[in-house]
């Protein structure tokens, strides 16, 4: 069987927009106010079925909308595309089919519609518990409405999820670790809790440049709310299934699994990015960033993707450990030996297993809790 069948199959697709700009934000997210819903709609369905002609017959595990913020999309859209997915390959009984969500009132009041669209899963950016912080990470809800939304969220879907970040200005060990338990107080089944990472080209990029952006977390700091928040989670039955990620068993997000079982997955709309294993060969994609030049190049060509690049057995084999060592499960030595055409040295990975770092279990290799989030050392290590 191709490699891909080890890690399934899945489809992202992409809503460029957002009412306004998080100043931590990297993503490919543009505001905009006004947007010709149908016509998105249309080149959306169009990108699908290129993508469907390129796989050929195949059944879907997954469909993730992600952005941007697509609870500002239709509903009819989502329905149309979700429909679209399983009329081009077949959606699996049971498949999980993920939104991401702003729990602003006005976009909780379309949860409903939503799930009649198909959705049952929900992911919701709520980013924090505090008013005074939600205000300094530039979001347009409050506390009180982001709980209320979730309240909402849990009386329309199977599985909800909410993303915190962690690390703030002015944010010590003791203030996150009471904000994390008033979170896991509220019976949510999966967190993604991710640290604060001052990324190049954003608002609080440029300000940490100008040495404007105070009181950030001592490194120390940062570490202990790291391991303290693995600890708590377990406390509260979520397992730190990846570095950021935590869950209950059998709520993990099988379309983020997807990616770190290293499966294929094709990227729909601007800035979208995939691997296809296209007559067995495992193929990069990526979609035009801009949504003007993404939307223009699917109207001329019937897809938005540049050129494909495929990828050698060797860049296939690092992107497997770099994607599944992430995962508490770990990598499989023999499907990374399958595809590299040859084996770790041995010598590398037990200089690690004496620092602590990793350890192994047959064919199995993991990340201890003290490698993990060290992971990039791990790995320049391993590939050296």
């Amino acid at each position: 069987m191709d490699d891909w069948q080890h890690g399934g199959f899945g489809v992202y697709i992409h809503w460029p927009f957002c009412l306004a700009k998080c100043p931590y934000c990297d993503f490919n997210s543009h505001v905009s106010r006004e947007i010709d819903h149908k016509q998105w709609r249309n080149a959306l369905l169009t990108e699908l079925r290129h993508s469907a002609a390129l796989t050929g017959p195949r059944k879907v595990d997954s469909i993730f909308f992600g952005g941007g913020t697509p609870s500002l999309m239709e509903a009819k859209t989502v329905a149309a595309l979700i429909d679209e997915v399983d009329r081009l390959w077949g959606i699996k009984p049971g498949a999980e089919i993920s939104l991401e969500a702003n729990p602003t009132s006005v976009e909780a009041s379309k949860f409903a519609a939503f799930s009649k669209a198909g959705v049952n899963r929900i992911s919701m950016g709520i980013q924090s518990l505090n008013d005074i912080d939600l205000k300094a990470l530039g979001r347009m809800h409050s506390a009180k409405e982001a709980l209320a939304a979730f309240d909402i969220a849990k009386d329309n879907f199977k599985r909800v999820s909410f993303d915190l970040i962690y690390a703030r200005q002015n944010q010590t060990p003791e203030t996150w670790f009471a904000e994390l338990r008033q979170a896991l107080d509220l019976a949510v089944d999966h967190l993604s809790l991710y640290q604060l990472t001052i990324e190049p080209g954003t608002r609080f990029g440029d300000l940490y440049n100008k040495g404007k952006l105070r009181n950030l977390p001592a490194t120390e700091d940062a570490a202990d709310m790291y391991l303290g928040t693995r600890e708590i989670c377990a406390d509260y039955g979520l397992d730190g299934y990846e570095i950021s990620n935590y869950a209950q068993r059998g709520a993990e997000s099988r379309h983020n699994l997807i990616y770190w079982r290293y499966g294929d997955y094709a990227g729909i709309g601007p800035g979208a990015h995939a691997r296809l294993t296209l007559d067995s060969k495992r193929t990069a994609l990526h979609t035009h960033l801009d949504p003007k030049i993404w939307l223009d190049t699917v109207k001329a060509h019937g897809h938005g993707m540049q050129a494909p690049e495929i990828l050698t057995q060797e860049d296939q084999a690092i992107e497997y450990l770099m994607m599944s060592l992430r995962l508490t499960e770990g990598s499989d030595m023999k499907r990374y030996a399958h595809l590299a055409g040859h084996d770790i040295p041995l010598e590398r990975i037990e200089g690690l297993e004496k620092l602590g770092m990793v350890k192994t279990d047959q064919d199995i290799l993991q990340t201890t809790a003290k490698g993990r989030p060290l992971l990039n050392s791990v790995l320049s290590e391993l590939l050296r």
